[in-house]
């Protein structure tokens, strides 16, 4: 790789890291191709950039500067990365991916300017996405509208009933 080589990739990775809310650095040691093939895929459905493997030297320089720079100690051994901009997909794929694959280890990460530690990530991995939270916030403000709707429904479904009852009657 040459220094023009290396300086466009410096600022890919810089680009990347800019447009993330959430970096998770993880041991990729043992992996086969299709493994590796399956976790990207696994981070591309949740909504994650992939799984970005690089030299070292180059992700520190890309670190350098960016609010993500705490990080820069976990890179050492073959190691890569996954982002996304959405604060828990990237952390839930890689820790789905991990339970049943141990050849893949979590080193850390961070979210924002938070340095995140294994149990750290584990943690955010835990957390409802964002659309988990969107849709519980819509289900809670639907529930009092449809109380209502209900209440309002039943004096005329009583009558209905009252009137049916009378007709039968006679």
């Amino acid at each position: 790789m040459n220094r023009e080589q290396k300086a466009t990739e410096i600022e890919n990775l810089k680009q990347r890291i800019e447009n993330s809310e959430t970096v998770v650095v993880a041991q990729y040691s043992g992996l086969t191709v299709a493994e590796m093939t399956e976790l990207r895929s696994k981070l591309r459905e949740a909504g994650a950039d992939g799984f970005k493997v690089t030299k070292n030297t180059l992700m520190k320089l890309a670190l350098d500067g960016s609010n993500f720079e705490g990080i820069s100690e976990l890179f050492q051994g073959p190691v890569g990365i996954a982002t996304s901009q959405d604060p828990v997909a990237a952390a839930k794929a890689v820790y789905e991916f991990a339970k049943d694959n141990e050849k893949l280890i979590i080193m850390g990460g961070a979210m924002g300017a938070t340095v995140l530690d294994k149990a750290g990530v584990e943690a955010l991995a835990k957390m409802p996405s964002l659309d988990e939270l969107r849709g519980k916030i819509v289900g809670i403000l639907q529930t009092p509208a449809q109380n209502i709707a209900r209440v309002l429904q039943a004096p005329a479904q009583n009558m209905v009933g009252v009137t049916k009852a009378y007709g039968e009657k006679e």
